[in-house]
């Protein structure tokens, strides 16, 4: 899962990074609203923790741009502030939760399960499913009955990427900014590579589930539930 932290408060970002990272989140961080925005509007995050006081731009300001530009990362803010009247303003300009600080990472990482959850993105128990596998983002593990693999942290993110989108044409271009970064240098062949680690665990797994080459497209998860082993 692709986490997007903005806040000024820099030893509270690297420390609150570190410890989602531990638990195989993919995070990134911005220290002022701008900056937030601008990384914010590149639309490959799953989730979105805005501090509302931050120099520049205030978060209930980077809020209200990004449900302008209708863009609807889930997001929860972050602030020391507990007065009723933050929390609603937060709420009314679009916010999904709201977190005051100081918080437990336990707190912080079910608020995310849940405003995830409510997209329909993830199960209660925060797995993804799609034909006959199930992924688990957090562990890395991916399933189908009684077999089970651990993924790489960027394999998870492709497979679960895929699993959202299915049935979806995926260019590379759309791979690489949602699975390494929009400001990444990765290219088509970082993303086949990535494709060919995916496929040879899915047929070892002897999942029906299927990434297709779309011929100057992308590529496409299917599931066959015809398909013999």
């Amino acid at each position: 899962m692709k986490v997007l932290m903005v806040e000024d408060e820099k030893r509270l970002a690297e420390a609150v990074a570190q410890l989602l990272r531990r638990q195989n989140f993919d995070v990134d961080l911005s220290f002022d609203g701008e900056e937030g925005l601008d990384n914010a509007l590149s639309g490959v995050y799953d989730v979105i923790l805005l501090d509302i006081m931050l120099p520049g731009l205030d978060g209930i300001s980077v809020l209200k741009e990004l449900r302008g530009q209708e863009v609807y990362t889930p997001v929860i803010l972050l602030t020391a502030k507990g007065e009723v009247e933050d929390r609603v303003r937060g709420l009314d300009s679009g916010a999904d939760d709201y977190l005051a600080k100081p918080f437990r990472t336990e707190e912080l990482i079910a608020r995310i399960k849940a405003v995830t959850r409510r997209r329909g993105e993830f199960h209660a128990d925060g797995l993804l499913t799609f034909g006959d596998l199930e992924l688990n983002p957090l562990s890395l593990a991916v399933r189908r009955g009684d077999k089970s693999y651990t993924l790489t942290q960027k394999e998870s993110r492709l497979l679960e990427y895929l699993m959202q989108n299915r049935d979806v044409r995926l260019s590379s271009d759309a791979i690489i900014e949602k699975v390494w970064g929009y400001d990444s240098d990765a290219e088509d062949g970082n993303v086949q590579a990535y494709i060919s680690f995916l496929r040879k665990k899915l047929n070892g797994l002897e999942s029906k589930v299927q990434i297709n080459n779309i011929r100057n497209s992308g590529y496409l998860l299917k599931y066959d539930a015809q398909e013999t082993s």
